[in-house]
């Protein structure tokens, strides 16, 4: 598997399971609940992610310009999402979100061999 398919798996295979930990201590959520709510929230992040880096990388002959602020942009739309559909406190899904988000990107840059 390669392409978006494997950078999406890879995202919610590092993702997921710090998200069932976060929420689940945080919010005292049930698992399928967190899962499908880790998994929206990357569903809506992810493609725009994806395609925002593709756009760099081909018009600007490299995505690093852009890497860091669409990462930002990416935890800071996660944790809003989970905010907005969980309420309650928004520090504690800020970090979640955080965690989560570093964790796939450091997966990411390993898996590509960037590290």
């Amino acid at each position: 598997m390669t392409g978006y398919p494997a950078a999406l798996t890879l995202t919610l295979a590092v993702e997921l399971p710090i998200y069932l930990a976060a929420l689940r201590v945080m919010r005292a959520a049930r698992a399928p609940v967190v899962f499908a709510l880790a998994t929206g929230v990357n569903l809506v992040t992810h493609p725009l992610v994806w395609w925002t880096l593709g756009v760099a990388a081909e018009f600007w002959e490299g995505y690093e310009i852009v890497l860091l602020p669409v990462e930002i942009a990416a935890w800071l739309v996660e944790a809003a999402l989970l905010g907005a559909l969980l309420g309650g406190p928004r520090r504690p899904l800020l970090h979640a979100a955080l965690a989560a988000n570093a964790a796939s990107f450091l997966a990411g840059l390993v898996a590509a061999g960037l590290t």
